[in-house]
C-alpha cells in the first residue's frame, strides 16, 4: 500500500498507466480533431439549411420512421465498432493502437475519464467518420434537379439522420458517465431511454466488459444479448483467425483473462 496514494501496488500500476495513456490529444491528433469537428458542424448546417424546404406535413410519418431506422442503425453501429475496438487489436500497434484502440483499454480502467474530455477530444473522431456522407448528402442538394430530391428525401432524412447520430453517440457515451450538472433535457432523454441511460450502461463495465456494446441509444443491447450476438461473432473470428478476444484488454488493465 502507498502510504501517500493510498493505492496498492497492484492498483497504483494501473493508476499510472492509465495517467500515462490519458494525456489527451497532442500535436497532429488534436488538429485533426479540430478540422474535423469544424467541417462536420459547417456541412451538417448546410445540409440542415437544403433540407428544410423539402419538409412536409404529408411526410411528417416517413421522416419520423427514417429517423427511428436511423437511430437503430446508429446503435448497432456503434456497438459493431466498440466491440471491435475493445476485443480486439493492442495498443501497440501504429497509429491506431494509440490513438484510437488506447482509449477504450483506459476507458475500462478509468470509467470516469472521458468526462474530463473537452469537446473536441470527446466527438473529434466520431465527426470525421460523419464528413464523406454529409459532403455526399451536400453534393446532391446542389447538383440534382428538385424533382430527384423529392423522391429521394426520405432515404436522404435517414442518411441525415444516422450521421448526425453517430457524431453524437461519443458525446452520449459521456453523458452516460456524468452523473452531475447534466443538462434537464439530458436527464430526460436517458430517463426514457431515447439516448443510453447512465444505469444502462454500467451492465457493460464489468468486467469482463463483453456485453452491452451499444453506446446510442442502447436498444439494441438486450436482444443482441439474448442471442449471443456478439459471442457468435467472437466465436467466428477466433476460428477463421486464432486471434483471442479481449486479450490486450486484460493484459494491459494487468487482470486475469477469465475463463469463457
Amino acid at each position: 500500500m502507498d502510504t501517500v496514494t493510498g493505492k496498492s501496488e497492484e492498483s497504483k500500476c494501473e493508476w499510472e498507466s492509465c495517467v500515462t495513456f490519458a494525456v489527451g490529444s497532442r500535436g497532429w491528433k488534436r488538429v485533426q480533431e479540430i478540422f474535423c469537428v469544424s467541417v462536420s458542424i459547417i456541412l451538417i448546417t448546410m445540409n440542415v439549411v437544403y433540407m428544410v424546404p423539402y419538409l412536409r406535413w404529408e411526410t411528417s410519418p416517413t421522416v419520423a420512421a427514417m429517423a427511428m431506422a436511423s437511430m437503430l442503425t446508429a446503435d448497432f453501429f456503434s456497438g459493431l465498432v466498440h466491440w471491435g475496438a475493445d476485443t480486439w487489436g493492442s495498443v501497440d500497434l501504429p497509429v491506431i493502437g494509440k490513438h484510437y484502440l488506447r482509449p477504450f483499454r483506459e476507458h475500462h480502467i478509468d470509467p470516469t475519464s472521458i468526462t474530463r474530455h473537452d469537446f473536441i477530444e470527446t466527438n473529434g473522431d466520431n465527426f470525421m467518420m460523419t464528413i464523406p456522407f454529409l459532403a455526399y448528402l451536400l453534393y446532391g442538394f446542389v447538383t440534382l434537379p428538385p424533382q430527384h430530391l423529392s423522391k429521394t428525401f426520405p432515404f436522404r432524412c435517414y442518411l441525415f439522420a444516422l450521421t448526425f447520430m453517430i457524431a453524437l453517440t461519443n458525446q452520449i457515451h459521456k453523458w452516460s458517465h456524468t452523473y452531475f450538472g447534466l443538462p434537464k433535457f439530458v436527464v430526460f432523454l436517458q430517463s426514457w431511454h431515447v439516448i443510453l441511460p447512465r444505469t444502462h450502461h454500467r451492465y457493460h463495465h464489468v468486467a469482463p466488459h463483453e456485453t452491452y456494446y451499444c453506446i446510442t441509444t442502447g436498444w439494441l443491447n438486450y436482444p443482441l444479448e439474448r442471442i449471443k450476438f456478439w459471442t457468435k461473432l467472437e466465436s467466428a473470428v477466433t476460428y477463421l483467425t486464432g486471434a483471442k478476444p479481449r486479450d490486450d484488454d486484460m493484459k494491459w488493465a494487468q487482470k486475469r483473462h477469465p475463463k469463457r
